[in-house]
């Protein structure tokens, strides 16, 4: 039972839990198309067939050559469902004679009918039937590869030529108009239950290729953001050293002893320029706490992402803001690469001379989940480590992810002025808790 209840957990993690709302949507679609394909030869083709012909040897081998035709058609297209839907969404092309095939079976399905028919072994609505089941297992897939004015032209012209062939076999005023909205029925079906489908899936597809291209524009401008910054640690710096560095060779053409000391100076800042690149390349650069969650919630909330801030950073020293400024920004950086957030919360409080940033978001797959102990947060943790700080994250609900970053004030800092937060999560954590559980 144990290893029944893994391998059930593994199929659900593996085809659901690691997929994306787009890829669940999708695989609920196609699981939902094949399934149709399948109900309506199973419940209007086989039940009449096999209980109207019982009693005649000859139409009974008619009718289970049908049903045998109808459940191919029925295999057939469940093979052909993926690669007809790719087609639709641009994925791939749908090879010319792919529907030969399909169309084959459904000639040989309608050829079989008619005959029954003819032979007076069908009656009329259970031939209406069969004619339903039949073109469905067929345009299921078909509507997909061709333009909705193609599909309804072929329809209608299909349901004349039945017509017409069907009042040959058994003239009947009333058949025709019965075979005429059966053809109807099956083609609203198939564009409602597969074009209707698709469309809604090209749509959604859409939408999630625009929230990836919202994230890397967000990290895009992350990294410009951190190149402005070694811009201005580099730039003033070496304006100064090229000034005075031209400044000493002109003195030294003059023979002036100032030369020297210009140099010394100019290796001074040069010095000083190396020191402070390597702090901002470690990371250890001090960073506005503030500015730090103004720019997080411009960001989430720009690739798509609802972004709620509960902090005042005010008053707090410029240590521990640059800390915590560090963990919003990786933390912010999570969010915008893995997993499909809807929802992020942010807080700050201070606990018994403990400043705490929570942040929490929803929409983590598991694949996520399983990396989270990345170098991003091996690097927090180094930086946290350097002011007596800890980092913790850990899952939240079925696909939530929290962040916690603590960080003790230092000894003597006076304590800010703004009063201590609640100690509970802060009210947008505790939404986004409830939307994850």
């Amino acid at each position: 039972m144990r290893r029944v209840l893994g391998r059930m957990r593994g199929w659900q993690r593996r085809y659901w839990g690691e997929r994306s709302k787009a890829e669940r949507v999708e695989f609920q679609s196609v699981v939902t198309w094949n399934a149709t394909v399948w109900l309506f030869p199973l419940s209007w083709l086989l039940p009449p067939i096999t209980i109207g012909l019982h009693r005649h040897p000859g139409a009974l081998a008619l009718g289970v050559l049908l049903i045998a035709v109808g459940l191919l058609q029925c295999l057939v297209a469940c093979r052909l469902t993926r690669p007809a839907l790719d087609h639709y969404l641009g994925r791939s092309e749908l090879p010319a004679r792919a529907h030969r095939g399909p169309a084959l079976l459904l000639a040989l399905a309608l050829a079989l009918l008619v005959t029954l028919v003819a032979l007076g072994r069908l009656n009329g609505p259970t031939s209406r039937m069969v004619l339903g089941a039949v073109l469905v297992s067929f345009g299921m897939t078909y509507a997909f590869t061709v333009p909705v004015a193609v599909f309804l032209r072929r329809s209608a012209a299909l349901s004349a030529l039945l017509v017409v062939v069907l009042l040959l076999a058994h003239p009947s005023g009333l058949g025709a108009a019965a075979t005429a909205l059966a053809v109807a029925f099956a083609t609203a079906f198939t564009l409602l239950a597969a074009r209707c489908g698709a469309w809604t899936l090209a749509v959604l597809w859409e939408a999630e290729r625009g929230r990836e291209i919202q994230a890397r524009l967000a990290v895009a401008e992350e990294r410009l953001r951190f190149g402005r910054d070694l811009h201005d640690v580099l730039g003033r710096n070496l304006s100064v050293i090229s000034l005075k560095s031209e400044l000493a060779v002109q003195l030294a053409r003059r023979g002036r002893p100032e030369a020297v000391e210009q140099m010394i100076e100019v290796q001074r800042i040069a010095q000083e320029s190396q020191r402070e690149v390597r702090a901002v390349v470690r990371g250890y650069r001090e960073a506005d706490l503030g500015a730090e969650l103004a720019g997080a919630q411009g960001v989430l909330e720009a690739a798509g992402i609802g972004c709620e801030v509960r902090a005042e950073p005010a008053g707090l020293p410029a240590e521990v803001q640059s800390a915590l400024g560090w963990v919003v920004r990786e933390a912010t950086t999570n969010v915008l690469r893995h997993g499909d957030a809807r929802r992020c919360a942010v807080g700050l409080a201070i606990r018994e001379g403990v400043v705490v940033l929570t942040v929490e978001n929803d929409g983590v797959r598991a694949a996520a989940t399983r990396t989270s102990g990345g170098s991003g947060l091996a690097g927090l943790r180094e930086r946290l480590a350097a002011v007596g700080g800890t980092l913790a994250a850990d899952i939240a609900g079925e696909d939530g992810f929290r962040l916690v970053a603590e960080v003790p004030l230092p000894k003597g800092a006076p304590m800010p002025d703004e009063a201590p937060l609640s100690d509970e999560a802060p009210r947008g954590a505790r939404e986004v808790s409830d939307v994850t559980s």
